[in-house]
């Protein structure tokens, strides 16, 4: 069938005895979990009081010391995923901050390019009034040079007070 479903057989050897293990797992990992026991039980072997146990007390504590590691091991895995789950926040919340200050940078860039025009055309409005201004003052300089007694004293027509 080949589908990945089927259940495959393997042949590991666990503490010198041999075992026909079944399961949807690959020959390669039924092989490294085999070898993984087999190195806690060597590991266990090396201390006298453990060897003086009975096979079944052993076999027993193995279980429990595999268990304990197993435990262990998901306890790593949820803060690893807890610690995960809280970058993943906080990186989601940078980027809304980032998309955020993106916002609000364009609309100042977007003011900023608006004032500027305005200074500009500011700019341009006082320089078209300076010209104007001094078109009338020139014009101003030009008539008082051709009437005369405009330079005089203004205000007091009988010249008395």
């Amino acid at each position: 069938m080949g589908n990945g479903f089927d259940k495959k057989e393997a042949d590991v050897t666990i503490a010198g005895k041999v075992y026909t293990l079944m399961g949807y797992e690959s020959e390669d990992y039924l092989q490294r979990v085999a070898a993984y026991i087999n190195t806690r039980l060597a590991e266990y072997q090396r201390t006298d009081a453990f060897r003086r146990l009975p096979v079944e007390t052993q076999n027993v504590l193995t279980l429990l010391n595999i268990a304990d590691d197993f435990f262990k091991a998901r306890e790593q895995l949820d803060q690893v995923s807890a610690d995960l789950e809280k970058r993943d926040k906080e990186t989601y919340d940078l980027k809304h901050d980032l998309v955020v200050q993106m916002t609000r940078m364009e609309a100042l860039e977007k003011t900023f390019k608006e004032l500027k025009e305005e200074h500009e055309r500011s700019e341009r409005r006082i320089i078209e009034l300076e010209a104007e201004l001094r078109g009338m003052d020139q014009a101003r300089g030009r008539r008082d040079a051709h009437e005369p007694g405009q330079g005089q004293q203004k205000g007091n027509p009988g010249g008395k007070r």
